[in-house]
């Protein structure tokens, strides 16, 4: 079969499904791209004899209908694979290999994925950019000076590139959103919780949640689908409330049919959470992003307002000392620490001084945070921003202080760490085309728990804006 690059993964599994083309075959054929095309940092590690062994298994299976059956994809370098090096982008770690596989990877096996390896992250995914010295730089597929967004950076490259259909990541400030933006992909954050197997829930300030990497609206939802244990077409594990219209519905087929009657849509406007950390300006690029957007969505039929957003007094302060706590918690010997990056070691040195009441408090303010945005946004349906404040960053643009590294990323994506603060859901759509053949997308951001929601009105947009079409025109042969 020509071209296999170009099906989604839910038009290979539905060949696959009808026996027109084998698991195996599939999987060698994005094995073989990703051996000879990945000139961009994409992977870190290839598994190919794995990923074969793993394909004829789904092929000789008798049952086809796992939700995944097939897929290829490929695990960020921070989840657990059984028997695979797990470098989680740190020389730190160089050469470790977990005895057992994480529970979102076992959700993702239960699924019927094919992992062909393992993508690049930046150390520890603390950056919104994916570059570290244990691996290099992951930069965009066609633009060798660009940065291509992290902390997925490597997920986002290797779908972008036509190495993989769809790809995991991890978002704990922007971190699937910012590399879906940044390759012109589409990168889907759920709520708090939604993924029982990357809740959110289990770790400081309740920010890093799982979600899904893709070319279309469908293949996000139906990745994401897939994280979700399901019996008998319900999910036997929730942890985030629903409305009932929603309850155990498909994701994907809301992605699919696009059903969303007129909805109560606002642009954020003003200034950012960061405002007082730094300045955030907007780009001309990301608000000619937001205007396209307002205008398809209006002309969908949609109502158009706008809202400030509420001054969040302290955030920055409180954000950061959480990301530095978290860091100070990593499992890193005295040894390890002196081949750790100068951002993580800053990270750790400050979360060591931070007291157990300053984490007591800025738990406190994150939970004032999300009342005060989930207040200011309960009258409307959906919320746009820019998904990034700026055009993609050149690789090095973030610099060696410390200091000022995180100040650029702050300044490159103001709009999507408060998202995970308040724990709602967010879609990432490439919806601006640039000239120089790169795109700037708009977020999404919709109530709790409505991720359904959210897909009908990224699929409306889809069916208005061709952005699949100009992912595969670049993809090489």
């Amino acid at each position: 079969m020509q071209d296999i690059e170009k099906f989604t993964a839910l038009e290979l599994w539905e060949r696959m499904h009808a026996r027109e083309i084998s698991s195996e075959e599939v999987t060698r054929a994005f094995l073989d791209r990703a051996e000879r095309l990945d000139d961009h940092g994409a992977f870190v590690t290839l598994t190919a004899e794995l990923a074969l062994e793993r394909a004829r298994a789904l092929d000789n299976a008798v049952d086809r209908t796992a939700l995944l059956h097939g897929i290829p994809t490929a695990d960020k370098d921070l989840q657990l694979r059984a028997g695979v090096p797990t470098g989680f982008g740190s020389r730190a770690f160089a050469g470790f290999v977990p005895p057992e596989s994480d529970a979102l990877t076992q959700q993702l096996d239960a699924s019927g994925t094919v992992s062909i390896g393992k993508t690049a992250t930046p150390e520890f995914g603390f950056s919104g950019y994916t570059s570290s010295l244990a691996t290099g730089h992951t930069t965009i597929p066609g633009h060798p000076g660009l940065g291509a967004g992290g902390s997925s950076g490597g997920a986002a490259a290797a779908v972008a590139a036509g190495l993989v259909p769809v790809a995991p990541g991890s978002d704990a400030g922007g971190s699937v959103r910012i590399p879906a933006a940044a390759c012109g992909l589409v990168g889907l954050k759920p709520s708090r919780g939604r993924i029982p197997a990357a809740s959110g829930l289990g770790s400081i300030g309740q920010l890093a949640v799982a979600g899904s990497i893709a070319r279309t609206v469908a293949d996000a939802a139906l990745l994401l689908d897939g994280m979700i244990p399901r019996e008998h077409g319900s999910t036997v594990h929730r942890t985030t409330l629903r409305s009932p219209e929603l309850d155990d519905g498909s994701l994907l087929a809301s992605a699919i049919r696009g059903d969303r009657p007129r909805a109560r849509i606002a642009v954020l406007t003003g200034s950012t959470p960061w405002e007082e950390f730094c300045p955030t300006p907007v780009g001309d690029e990301a608000k000619a992003a937001v205007e396209t957007a307002v205008r398809e969505l209006t002309a969908a039929g949609h109502e158009i307002d706008e809202i400030q957003m509420p001054h969040l007094a302290g955030y920055a302060d409180e954000f950061v000392t959480l990301w530095h706590f978290n860091a100070a918690a990593l499992p890193v010997s005295a040894e390890q620490v002196e081949l750790l990056e100068p951002l993580t070691r800053t990270f750790i040195e400050s979360g060591k001084r931070i007291t157990a009441d300053r984490v007591v408090n800025a738990q406190r303010r994150f939970v004032e945070f999300e009342r005060a945005v989930l207040a200011a946004f309960a009258p409307f349906d959906a919320v746009v921003t820019p998904t990034t404040a700026l055009t993609p960053r050149p690789v090095g643009w973030h610099g060696d202080d410390p200091e000022e590294n995180f100040r650029r990323q702050c300044q490159y994506t103001p709009h999507t760490s408060f998202v995970n603060v308040t724990g709602l859901p967010a879609l990432s759509l490439p919806v601006h085309a640039l000239d120089d053949g790169l795109t700037m997308s708009v977020q999404l951001i919709g109530r709790p728990g409505d991720e359904a929601g959210l897909l009908a009105l990224g699929r409306q947009l889809e069916r208005r804006i061709p952005w699949r079409e100009r992912v595969e025109r670049g993809f090489q042969q």
